[in-house]
């Protein structure tokens, strides 16, 4: 089958994806656990599963379709993440962080942007999680195992607690 926009593919690592760009010699794909990939057309380890109907009549695809299956598939694998509020007393304001050794310069960075790395990591340690518990070639005992890592890891996040405007967002060891 002849790859074109809006494609749904099947790449032998990333899973299910679908294409979104189409070059002369290369294609970009959304992947639902591998993000947005760029490979050359003629790469063997895709494999188109399924063309649209209108693209094949008109030429042209329907934006909005692509997009609901895009979020469909980003949602499926907990890869979008929910809107997290900053505490409003963090709002605006700057970490800095100062060196223990004299003539050393101080590093600022807005807190919003520290935040934001900090909910990335959660938002990935969510979707891992998912990952471990979902996989059918660990056994439970190892599953349990991987667990108890991402749970500690929480824990030590906890210290970051108060940038979290919502209780409910905060980081939790259990």
């Amino acid at each position: 089958m002849e790859m074109m926009i809006g494609s749904k593919v099947d790449h032998l690592r990333y899973g299910e994806g679908m294409v979104a760009e189409l070059g002369l010699t290369n294609v970009t794909i959304y992947f639902a656990k591998g993000g947005k990939m760029s490979f050359a057309r003629d790469n063997d380890e895709i494999e188109v599963i399924e063309n649209p109907g209108d693209v094949a009549s008109t030429g042209s695809v329907d934006l909005k379709a692509v997009e609901e299956m895009i979020t469909h598939v980003l949602d499926k694998y907990a890869s979008l993440s929910e809107v997290v509020e900053l505490g409003e007393r963090w709002t605006g304001g700057e970490m800095t962080l100062t060196p223990g050794r004299d003539g050393l310069q101080s590093k600022s960075i807005p807190i919003e942007t520290f935040f934001h790395k900090i909910v990335m990591a959660r938002d990935r340690l969510r979707v891992l999680e998912q990952n471990i518990n979902s996989n059918q070639k660990l056994s439970d005992e190892e599953k349990v195992h991987l667990q108890q890592y991402i749970s500690r890891i929480y824990g030590s996040f906890t210290t970051f607690n108060i940038l979290f405007k919502n209780k409910e967002d905060q980081f939790s060891s259990k």
